[in-house]
């Protein structure tokens, strides 16, 4: 028996990563921090390709806030109750309570379907990501809080 070595092949460019996929999703919310507790539901549409994105936080059957846009035309976010009407070209640029700092659609999808994003913890994953996310940070007047998103529905949405 004769042994070769391995056939050398030629050199293959590395893949670039995959775009997360665009998807739906519904969790269940909760904080707490020195100014207060809350929980409700948050409504979620990322579209990673087009970096289109819809947010929706409800509690006891109110919207507390909409975030919506996409890369090319801005993000807007309302938030009622505090009178915050303001639109930026990225998401990182707007005043965003309870959530990490993040740059774009790519950035909330990767938070959402790897439980990756500054100061989050992911537990309990199944093939659609984390089921548990809980992120440590500061809340809107700068005191330290913990928030907890529970997944309760998924959709993958096809391109």
């Amino acid at each position: 028996m004769i042994l070769f070595p391995p056939a050398i092949t030629a050199y293959e460019q590395p893949q670039q990563p995959q775009q997360p996929q665009s998807f739906r999703a519904i969790y269940d919310w909760g904080f707490a921090s020195p100014s207060g507790e809350g929980k409700g539901s948050l409504v979620v549409l990322v579209e990673p390709p087009s970096g289109r994105v819809i947010i929706e936080l409800h509690a006891l059957s109110e919207r507390l806030m909409l975030l919506e846009g996409n890369s090319g035309d801005g993000y807007r976010v309302l938030i009622p109750r505090n009178g915050v009407d303001e639109s930026a070209s990225s998401l990182r640029e707007l005043p965003i309570p309870f959530m990490p700092t993040l740059r774009d659609a790519g950035g909330l999808a990767r938070l959402l379907l790897e439980g990756i994003g500054p100061g989050v913890k992911a537990a309990r994953k199944d093939n659609n990501g984390p089921k548990r996310l809980r992120w440590e940070g500061k809340d809107d007047k700068n005191e330290p809080c913990t928030v907890w998103l529970k997944r309760t529905r998924f959709e993958r949405i096809c391109n």
